[in-house]
């Protein structure tokens, strides 16, 4: 269970890559613009704020690496619990699948996150 955890984790950090790679390089080119359903020109006038966008999620992924790494399940609860606010705002606001693609993801990851405790040490006495 703790693997599937780290895993599921690990997985969720790289789709948050996924999107900083689509909102801050493939914006504006033809897989990005299908992707997201858009003509050039909106995605031309929307690149900088989801450049900016894509930043923010790349701080995500990156603290939730952090969290995985260096085995700090504090810092994965919060990272997650971010993705999974930030993706339900944005399924409610923007375009409901992200509620499928980045909430549900990262809310499975929190709860295995959340209920998966690292084993206990036994006392020798």
């Amino acid at each position: 269970m703790r693997f599937l955890s780290h895993l599921l984790v690990l997985l969720v950090a790289m789709v948050h890559g996924w999107f900083v790679i689509l909102e801050m390089v493939l914006w504006n080119h033809p897989v990005g613009q299908r992707i997201f359903d858009m003509t050039p020109e909106f995605s031309a006038a929307s690149a900088v704020l989801a450049a900016n966008q894509g930043l923010y999620n790349g701080f995500l992924a990156v603290g939730l690496l952090w969290g995985l790494f260096a085995g700090r399940r504090d810092v994965k609860v919060f990272f997650l619990a971010c993705m999974v606010i930030a993706g339900v705002y944005g399924g409610l606001t923007a375009k409901m699948t992200i509620l499928y693609v980045q909430a549900l993801p990262a809310l499975l990851a929190l709860v295995l996150v959340a209920f998966v405790r690292a084993p206990t040490r036994r006392s020798t006495l």
